[in-house]
C-alpha cells in the first residue's frame, strides 16, 4: 500500500503508510522539509482533511488505518486559531489555486473563509454523490491529480 503526498513546486512522494503514525509524520515532514514544530495534515482529492497529529493524540495507530490505498494527497500547514478563531489550513504545494481549484476551495471552506458560489455548487453534488455536469468522476479525478505533475 501506497500514497502519493504533493508538496512543493511540483514535488511528490510517493510514501508507504504501513507504518506507525509518528513515524510517517516525521518522514513526510523530513522529505517536504517542514521544521518539526509545525502542525500538518493531508487533503484527500475528494476533500477529505486527515488531521494527522489530531489522530496521534486521540489513539496512536498506524497511519494506513488513516489513510486511502493508492491515494493522492496535498500536504497542508494547521495552524491553530487563538481565542476562539478556527484553525486555518495552508497548502504546502505551490500554486494550489491554478492546479487544483476545487481542492483550494475546500481549504478556504475548511479555514472558516467564504466561499465562492460556484464552490459550494460542486461540494453539495460531491457530497450527495451526484454528477454535475463536468465534474469528473472520482476514478478519473484520481487519475488526473497524479497524473498532472508528472
Amino acid at each position: 500500500m501506497f500514497v502519493t503526498v504533493m508538496f512543493g513546486a511540483g514535488c511528490q512522494e510517493l510514501v508507504n503508510p504501513w507504518c506507525s503514525l509518528v513515524n510517517f509524520i516525521v518522514h513526510l515532514k523530513q522529505k517536504a522539509q517542514v521544521p518539526p514544530e509545525i502542525t500538518i495534515a493531508l487533503l484527500a482529492e475528494d476533500g477529505h482533511l486527515v488531521k494527522l497529529e489530531e489522530e496521534i493524540a486521540q489513539t496512536p495507530s498506524m497511519a494506513c488505518s488513516l489513510l486511502q490505498e493508492q491515494g493522492t494527497y496535498v500536504l497542508v500547514q494547521a495552524i491553530k486559531g487563538k481565542d476562539g478563531t478556527p484553525t486555518q489550513y495552508e497548502s504546502l504545494l505551490d500554486n494550489l489555486d491554478d492546479q487544483y481549484p476545487e481542492l483550494a476551495e475546500e481549504l478556504r471552506r475548511l479555514s472558516g473563509f467564504p466561499t465562492t458560489s460556484n464552490g459550494q455548487r460542486r461540494r453539495t453534488g460531491i457530497r450527495r454523490g451526484h454528477r454535475e455536469q463536468g465534474l469528473p468522476s472520482r476514478s478519473r479525478r484520481v487519475t488526473s491529480l497524479s497524473s498532472r505533475n508528472r
